[in-house]
């Protein structure tokens, strides 16, 4: 039976300090797994951003348009594991790459998650690929504006499923959407230098 790691110091205020502006706390399932993991401390502090810019997002498209559904939890999830093949790749956290998005899905496979929350490691560079469900699409739209990062492709999108469910005109829900994205990429410097003050390695 191999030995339980222990996690860095690093890790853990990554995962756990205080931040300023606050950052929500990943789901309690993925803040173990990347401790079991020592996780990259750099890889844990971007995966908090992303998740808390999710939680604004869903909570925002809860408010906005109630009659859209949005399975909340999948989303959050997938932000919170987006990338976590960098703890595998952990090169691409520095640089390109794209061979972190299968890993991540076979580790979050490998640790007993589901195949429907596995998936997020491997679709949220690829919102274009047929299929994509709402829920992949907000989960890239975070892993984007988090650091104020705005794709229009990706944008219209998720826009094309507000207008279906809200009934509304595209123009009107389009500066709801751009109002929003932008507030959010507003603390995008906050973030990123959360992100900044954790090493690569431990």
């Amino acid at each position: 039976m191999p030995e339980p790691v222990t996690p860095s110091d690093s890790l853990l205020r990554a995962l756990h300090a205080p931040a300023d502006p606050p950052l929500r706390p990943l789901p309690s399932a993925v803040a173990e797994l990347l401790e079991s993991l020592d996780a990259p401390p750099r890889l844990a502090a971007h995966l908090r951003a992303v998740h808390d810019v999710a939680v604004l997002l869903v909570d925002w498209l809860v408010e906005h348009c109630p009659g859209l559904e949005v399975n909340r939890a999948a989303v959050l999830f997938g932000a919170a594991t987006h990338d976590i093949g960098k703890a595998v790749h952990v090169d691409e956290l520095s640089g390109p790459g794209s061979a972190h998005e299968e890993a991540g899905r076979e580790l979050l496979l490998a640790h007993g998650f589901s195949p429907s929350l596995a998936r997020f490691a491997g679709t949220h560079a690829a919102w274009t690929a047929p299929g994509r469900t709402l829920e992949d699409l907000l989960v890239s739209t975070a892993d984007k504006v988090w650091k104020n990062k705005r794709v229009p492709e990706l944008e219209d999108l998720v826009l094309a499923r507000l207008t279906e469910a809200s009934g509304g005109e595209r123009w009107e829900e389009f500066l709801a959407l751009d109002e929003l994205l932008g507030g959010i990429g507003d603390g995008a410097d906050h973030r990123l230098a959360f992100q900044a003050a954790f090493p690569v390695s431990a």
